[in-house]
């Protein structure tokens, strides 16, 4: 009799649990909303205006004895193509001057981790547009983290895609830009991260950008790589390129240098 009811028990909770199960199955939940590129733009608040100290439209900061050149307005040498061929980097170099021809972006032959970069660019005087088509570029840390070039001397955007902003994650500290056809001058000095045995950070990447005399970054926290839609990742990875993006825009680069630390 006990045994008998023991199993009845045991049927019983089988039942139920069969049909918790099913019902669980059936029940639906909402998906996630799909990504859009707006939903990690913020628009407030707005870093202050600051104006930069004066300097003469040719005013260049030679390389340091120990530095290594990556662009003395002779060849593009030290720099490919970032498709997947790689192959020679195609855009143009004339008077001195390095000009994105939307031909795809470059980036460095040799691979780098911690450093301080010297990067000088400008925007065309007769830019057009609006927004992020605005003499649009960026530079990369090691292919994956993205200091935005922009103009944002007139123009607006989003405050984290912005000129001097790590790309939809730290706007600047100030705006610090200078009227179109003028130089622009990024001092960069980048910590890489350290990862863990599963590819999470140990030590998360870290950068401190000077625009034109201006500190706009201050030992900022990279939390992952740049998206354009979507958060940033954490992705495992090893020594890696400068990378000068091809956004479409014409803009222009010179005399860029780097420092291993």
């Amino acid at each position: 009799m006990k045994r008998s009811i023991l199993i009845t028990k045991a049927l019983i909770v089988a039942v139920i649990c069969s049909f918790s199960m099913n019902l669980a199955a059936q029940e639906k939940y909402p998906e996630p909303e799909p990504m859009r590129p707006g939903m990690s733009e913020f628009w407030t608040p707005r870093p202050k205006v600051v104006t930069p100290g004066t300097a003469t439209n040719n005013a260049v900061i030679t390389p340091p004895s120990d530095a290594i050149v990556l662009f003395d307005g002779k060849d593009l040498s030290a720099w490919k193509s970032n498709n997947k061929e790689g192959g020679e980097a195609k855009w143009i170099v004339k008077d001195g001057i390095l000009i994105a021809t939307q031909t795809g972006s470059i980036e460095t032959k040799q691979h780098f981790e911690d450093y301080q970069l010297h990067i000088e660019w400008r925007i065309s005087e007769t830019v057009t547009g609006d927004g992020q088509g605005r003499g649009n570029s960026g530079v990369f840390m090691q292919g994956k983290y993205e200091v935005q070039v922009l103009e944002s001397y007139q123009g607006k955007t989003y405050a984290n895609g912005q000129a001097g902003s790590i790309y939809k994650q730290s706007p600047p500290l100030v705006n610090a830009m200078r009227k179109p056809g003028e130089w622009n001058v990024y001092d960069i000095i980048y910590s890489a991260p350290i990862f863990r045995k599963d590819g999470t950070y140990r030590v998360p990447p870290r950068i401190t950008v000077i625009h034109n005399g201006v500190v706009v970054q201050n030992n900022t926290t990279i939390i992952g790589t740049t998206e354009y839609i979507g958060f940033p990742r954490v992705v495992e990875h090893g020594a890696g390129p400068i990378l000068l993006q091809d956004h479409g825009d014409a803009v222009s680069f010179r005399n860029i240098w780097i420092r291993e630390l």
